[in-house]
């Protein structure tokens, strides 16, 4: 049966992380990069569809826009049998079982293993995993082992222990990847990171004050506030057991260097970082840094080059967690229609940012 609804169009979904009027421009080019971003339903058929459907286009005061599956079907709307947007929902419970099988296997399973779990291909299987997820099933496996060896650490009686446990085949291959995986070497993780010395310092710029803190890896935290004490407390909340220590003549060189390249983008920065996320965000956080100064892309846009445009929601996570002001430039990301999205060290400096670098 048809659902009775009114003429007028309802207020956008605000999950939508869009305008109606882009939703309907998606449908009119049937923009395969807007297929799970939203889903769209047609009052005339009672049916939803995926944006990219090949059915006939309908009328526009027909149609209206939902953000998943479920809302569309709870409205009373039929999946299509044409474009069979609830198999998408079906990809997604094939992925998140094949990620339960990762986290539970004591060694990862072969890429041909997970297909077979999921009934696809595996060409197809490896392709719906990564536009899911944000990264292919090798790199997901390899973040969960990271996180299974920093539990282990924590629990396991031994680091030789927790080593195998965590699916490493020899304690040589986990400790050549011991520096990326923890930041430290793995009996003073193991120490709760107790002892770890990070050095720091807090200056003055344009945007007010800047603090900036580095391990033995490199910087591992750029921040901007109003508040030179607020920015001390909030490094020693990030990491409550380690040293801290007041950077030298050698460090105060860095400090000098990130503040030259905010007062001018121009002159560039090139430092050792010291950077831990999951893979997604390290994903993420790359991209950022091939943005060239003076330029600004959207997280839409950035989703799409990542090769994952259902996630741009996630994207705009993995910029806000970003560590390190300045040097991983999540300021040059800004919305689809131009406005400048959140910031966690303010709006305002973020306009700063664009417009010197717009102007260098």
């Amino acid at each position: 049966m048809t659902p009775t609804m009114t003429q007028r169009q309802p207020m956008p979904d605000p999950r939508l992380d869009r305008s109606e009027e882009e939703c309907w421009r998606a449908v009119v080019d049937r923009d395969r990069r807007a297929d799970g971003v939203f889903y769209y339903s047609v009052r005339s058929t009672g049916v939803y569809c995926r944006p990219s459907c090949a059915a006939r286009l309908p009328r526009r005061e027909n149609v209206r826009f939902h953000a998943s599956c479920e809302e569309a079907e709870r409205a009373g709307f039929r999946p299509c049998k044409r474009c069979r947007p609830n198999e998408a929902s079906a990809h997604a419970a094939a992925v998140a079982a094949a990620c339960r099988l990762i986290a539970e296997s004591e060694e990862a399973p072969s890429l041909d293993a997970l297909a077979a779990a999921a009934g696809l291909s595996r060409f197809h299987f490896h392709r719906v995993f990564k536009s899911v997820t944000g990264v292919t099933p090798r790199d997901y496996a390899a973040a969960e082992r990271a996180r299974r060896v920093r539990d282990g650490l924590k629990q396991a009686p031994s680091v030789t222990a927790a080593i195998y446990d965590a699916g490493f085949n020899s304690s040589g291959r986990f400790y050549e990847a011991s520096s990326s995986l923890l930041g430290m070497t793995p009996t003073r993780f193991r120490a709760g990171g107790e002892g770890t010395e990070i050095r720091f310092a807090v200056g003055q710029c344009s945007l007010g004050a800047i603090l900036v803190a580095a391990t033995a890896q490199g910087i591992c935290a750029i921040a901007l506030g109003d508040d030179p004490e607020a920015l001390v407390k909030s490094l020693e909340d990030r990491f409550p057991k380690a040293t801290l220590v007041g950077g030298d003549a050698s460090f105060e060189r860095w400090v000098a260097s990130v503040v030259g390249f905010v007062e001018a983008p121009h002159l560039g920065l090139d430092l050792p970082l010291d950077l831990r996320g999951t893979a997604f965000q390290q994903r993420v956080w790359q991209a950022l840094r091939e943005i060239p100064p003076g330029t600004t892309t959207t997280y839409a846009e950035l989703a799409r080059k990542l090769g994952v445009p259902n996630a741009v929601r996630a994207v705009a996570s993995a910029c806000a967690k970003n560590p390190v002001a300045i040097a991983i430039p999540c300021h040059r990301v800004v919305r689809r229609d131009g406005a400048l999205a959140g910031y966690r060290w303010g709006i305002e400096r973020k306009r700063a940012l664009i417009e010197r670098e717009a102007r260098s």
